[in-house]
């Protein structure tokens, strides 16, 4: 038989004999006095249950900042905005950005801290009017959620922009399509190109005034003449895609998207009905 080894039991801890604790209520009296028996002191803890704890804790973004955010809305003159914003929003406003960015780490996709920071308090200020306090919505959760998306878009274009540039000064790392676009750039056209080309564009500011003559409404006008300036001002623009050419037609019309759109469909309308009339001729 094998022999059973016997476990030891653990030894029992000695019970600690806890203070008898006597609270002594005063008739009439706003304070409760706790007496603790068999403590070497003779002293007894007073506690006064009227008194407030003391707190040292200060908001940065309290319901002073979004009662000034209110009054900088309906202030009439710029000095009591500009007072209003320096004094009391504009701190509020950078706290909160200081702490998304750290919070989040945004500062590893910019080139400095300083510049994000100060780009993102500006686009608070400019967002100061969209606010309505009347709904009884919060100031630190609208602003917070602002800022943090502002921050979050801004991480995307720069991480965007990473992957599409690249640097001539290590070849070995472009990609075939890369280094065919870059031969592309070096080589010089040809006189003949260089004519037809110039031919081309002529041809399409020509048809671009004959458009222009033919719409009816403001918007389509406004934004044919965006068209006209880009193409007449294209040899100076640095960057030439759809996006770009979007972004320059927005800023030259200052037309909403959608009343850009609308406008691009009717103008398309006349381009086809020049271009089919240009080949019957």
């Amino acid at each position: 038989m094998n022999d059973v080894k016997k476990q030891k039991r653990p030894e029992k801890k000695a019970k600690v004999k806890l203070p008898d604790v006597v609270i002594q209520v005063v008739p009439d009296e706003p304070t409760v006095e706790v007496v603790l028996i068999d403590i070497p002191t003779t002293e007894a803890i007073v506690v006064d249950p009227k008194k407030p704890a003391k707190t040292n804790v200060k908001l940065y973004f309290n319901s002073g900042t979004q009662e000034a955010i209110m009054m900088f809305q309906v202030a009439t003159t710029k000095k009591e905005r500009d007072s209003l914003y320096v004094t009391r929003i504009m701190p509020a406003f950078e706290k909160l950005v200081e702490n998304l960015i750290n919070i989040h780490k945004f500062t590893s996709m910019h080139d400095s801290y300083d510049d994000l920071k100060n780009d993102a308090v500006n686009f608070l200020f400019e967002t100061i009017p969209k606010f309505d306090g009347t709904r009884g919505t919060n100031a630190f959760s609208y602003f917070n959620v602002v800022a943090k998306n502002w921050l979050i878009i801004r991480a995307k274009q720069k991480s965007q922009r990473a992957r599409r540039c690249v640097s001539l000064d290590d070849p070995s790392s472009l990609t075939a399509h890369e280094s065919l676009v870059i031969e592309e750039y070096n080589i010089v056209p040809s006189q003949d190109a260089v004519i037809d080309a110039a031919d081309v564009t002529e041809l399409t500011i020509s048809m671009l005034y004959d458009i222009r003559s033919k719409v009816k409404s403001e918007n389509e006008l406004t934004c044919i003449n965006s068209i006209i300036t880009i193409f007449e001002n294209i040899d100076d623009l640095d960057l030439l895609n759809k996006s770009a050419v979007l972004l320059y037609m927005r800023e030259l019309s200052g037309l909403s998207p959608k009343q850009l759109t609308t406008a691009m469909q009717s103008i398309k309308k006349w381009y086809r009905k020049s271009k089919a009339d240009s080949k019957d001729c």
